[in-house]
């Protein structure tokens, strides 16, 4: 069976989780990838360096797209009220 990623190629990835010596770890088709430099949680393009016979090595070759990256609504200011984390409507009246 092919492995899926091979030295060279550029990928996208999210960091799954660290590994022991601090490399993020991401996966391709179930392939193991330890991306040097890489933190869990991110979406990065990887440059594969080094491709094993269970696992590759990667280095971060630049940001993922903002498509890939989870989303999530800003959590309003602690200690905040809803009033004061809505936006202002604006109705034409100058509010001072």
């Amino acid at each position: 069976m092919p492995k899926p990623v091979a030295v060279g190629d550029v990928i996208e990835v999210t960091i799954e989780a660290t590994g022991s010596k601090g490399d993020g770890i991401a996966k391709k088709d179930g392939f193991v990838i330890f991306v040097k430099g890489a933190s869990q949680g991110q979406t990065v393009k990887i440059k594969i360096t080094g491709v094993g016979r269970s696992s590759a090595t990667a280095e971060v070759a630049g940001e993922g797209s903002a498509a890939a990256a989870p989303s999530e609504p800003a959590a309003p200011a602690e200690g905040a009220s809803e009033e004061e984390a809505a936006p202002a409507e604006e109705d034409g009246e100058d509010l001072q």
